[in-house]
């Protein structure tokens, strides 16, 4: 009996599993793949086990792992002797990332919000160089655990 076990080249594997070539290559050098086997000619043949692990590689870099936290959950994808608790643990750890700087962003937002608010009743239509933006920019202060603004010296805008 002949069983036919699918070949991937690399070509055809970055297709299948939407990851560049060159990503590939790095996913080998850096051991998160294994090395492929090579055909007499050189070329790179992979297997449906390879799709599998690529597509479970490009997923966690979907959502935001490092390739580091990749390799400890590609680890832990295939071990029977660790808990489950070190994959929860480090998803946590990666939400907790995630909120902090969903929180930055909202910081962000608020203050560009400021921003162009201020520009559409103070300026907007005026010249370029007037903008209360760029004095707002210039004049920003950050705030000490009080409340009060920090005097850390002067900013000014230069013009060339």
């Amino acid at each position: 009996m002949n069983v036919h076990i699918p070949v991937y080249t690399i070509g055809a594997l970055a297709k299948a599993s939407g990851v560049s070539a060159p990503t590939i290559r790095f996913y080998e050098e850096t051991g998160l793949i294994p090395k492929a086997r090579r055909s007499a000619s050189g070329q790179r043949h992979y297997e449906e086990a390879d799709l599998s692990r690529l597509t479970f590689i490009k997923q966690c870099r979907d959502i935001g792992f490092g390739i580091e936290q990749v390799r400890v959950l590609l680890d832990l994808s295939v071990s029977q002797e660790r808990d489950c608790v070190e994959t929860r643990d480090i998803a946590q750890a990666h939400l907790d990332e995630v909120r902090r700087k969903l929180e930055e962003l909202r910081a962000l937002e608020t203050r560009l919000a400021a921003f162009v608010k201020r520009c559409n009743e103070a300026c907007a239509g005026g010249p370029g160089s007037d903008c209360v933006i760029f004095k707002d920019l210039a004049g920003f202060r950050p705030r000490s655990c009080c409340g009060s603004a920090q005097v850390t010296g002067t900013s000014t805008l230069s013009r060339t």
